[in-house]
């Protein structure tokens, strides 16, 4: 029988780190088989917290021992409460571990950011490692580079992949239902990441692999169409949303980028990560959840984005009041804190054009700008879907809920369009002169964000 685009088996071929992938109910018991076979002359550091290591660590210990593989020493088991932290100092803690063990693998029982820490940890010391996945709550399981902070700035620093994943789907739909639905925000940014991508690629900055995106876009969809079942913790859905975020690991593999997994949404996400929003609360606000919020925002900023008269702009006008370099780092330095703005100058320079090339930009958006309006159109929905479906599985669906009020959320426009050089819709209407524009709009109280305030009873 054929395999469909975006199957496992035929995503692995195209990855560039992860050999083995064991998927489906039971497979916790093929553990230290696919350990003994991918690093046969290794011991192993079993790294798990106690949430993790209650969910699946006896199972896969209890694998290792019966495949042979010869213990570095024991599990090391961080506490589960307070939440481990992404941070760079927890690298710091699982790599110190594992340096003196000259021929140790760590295999990390993880829900999502210890497994993060396991691979920079690992990849600093230039060693494969092994994640056994305990919730759906991620795509960065399969994912190249780890997202992690450090001095105050979140960013995907590169280094590989896991060499192998064991994601066991009874495990997974068995975990809190609070971990089901950050994986559910985190995937539901697939579809207005992909209409960043397909403007990216219509401009000509980032083009669109097509082996990739089918990686991603079917199972993304699929997954997403069953949020009812997501929350009650259905196995066969949450196995379709575990799936769909392995897929979007092994496209970044493929890509060596987040670019097919990532857009303007999780800017959103990054930018109040680096704030710390949420880091101090049990457990931490997750990453999904504030994605799930960054996802309604970029739907709602295409929306408006795709009613703009594109032939009607000047662009000698645009060109003229273009930002300088200058002024591009006065205007980080102004809206954001200090350790985020120092590095948000150097991200933001990266995709400043000026003078002809800006004029040439311009052009284009109005030479392609038929084609991008009928295909990001196909891509997205509206946000107001995409908040009944994040209520629907049981994820925040309102900003007011992740602690973040409206004239932090419209700031929050504004800054993420200058955290990362990735080109977005963000970066088409500051571009356009437009940006500033679209947000009080939608801001307004007959717009988006202001019907949805006054539909929730909070102040607009």
């Amino acid at each position: 029988m054929p395999e469909a685009p975006g199957s496992l088996t035929r995503a692995l071929r195209a990855a560039t780190d992860t050999r083995v992938l064991r998927f489906g109910p039971g497979v916790v018991e093929q553990t230290g088989d696919a350990f003994a076979g991918e690093f046969p002359a290794s011991s192993v550091l079993v790294v798990a917290d106690q949430n993790t290591f209650g969910a699946a660590g006896d199972a896969v210990v209890a694998s290792l021992r019966r495949a042979g593989v010869p213990f570095a020493a024991e599990p090391h088991v961080f506490p589960g409460t307070p939440t481990m932290p992404s941070t760079y100092d927890n690298v710091t803690i699982v790599r110190d571990l594992l340096a003196p063990l000259p021929d140790a693998i760590c295999c990390v029982v993880a829900s999502g950011t210890l497994n993060d820490v396991a691979k920079l940890a690992s990849g600093e010391l230039g060693r494969g490692y092994m994640v056994v996945c305990t919730a759906a709550s991620v795509d960065g399981y399969t994912a190249f580079g780890a997202s992690i902070a450090r001095d105050g700035f979140k960013i995907t620093r590169p280094c590989p992949a896991p060499r192998a994943v064991i994601a066991d789907t009874t495990i997974m739909a068995d975990a809190p239902q609070r971990l089901t639905s950050t994986g559910y925000g985190d995937l539901i940014e697939k579809l207005p990441a992909g209409a960043d991508w397909i403007l990216a690629d219509e401009l000509c900055i980032e083009p669109v692999r097509g082996d990739v995106w089918d990686m991603v876009q079917p199972a993304t969809r699929a997954a997403l169409a069953r949020p009812d079942d997501v929350a009650t913790g259905r196995l066969d859905a949450v196995a379709a949303l575990g799936e769909a975020n392995l897929l979007s690991g092994l496209a970044m593999q493929a890509m060596q980028s987040s670019r097919p997994a990532s857009g303007a949404g999780h800017l959103f996400s990054h930018l109040w990560e680096m704030e710390g929003h949420g880091q101090r609360w049990e457990p931490p606000l997750s990453h999904g959840f504030k994605v799930g919020i960054g996802t309604i925002a970029s739907c709602a900023l295409w929306r408006e984005a795709l009613t703009l008269d594109i032939e009607a702009i000047d662009v000698d006008r645009l060109v003229a009041d273009a930002p300088t370099p200058a002024d591009i780092a006065a205007r980080c330095r102004a809206l954001l804190i200090p350790p985020v703005a120092d590095a948000a100058v150097e991200q933001s320079l990266a995709k400043l054009v000026t003078g002809d090339a800006l004029r040439d930009r311009l052009r284009t958006i109005q030479a392609r700008w038929p084609a991008i309006r009928q295909g990001c159109a196909a891509q997205l929905i509206a946000p107001e879907d995409a908040a009944d479906r994040l209520a629907a599985a049981g994820a925040p669906h309102h900003p007011a809920q992740i602690g973040i009020d409206l004239d932090r959320l419209r700031r929050t426009h504004f800054q993420a369009q200058l955290i990362r050089s990735r080109y977005t819709v963000l970066d088409l209407l500051a571009q356009l002169g437009a940006l500033e524009r679209v947000v009080d709009k939608l801001f307004a109280p007959d717009g988006f964000w202001g019907r949805t305030a006054a539909e929730a009873g909070v102040p607009c």
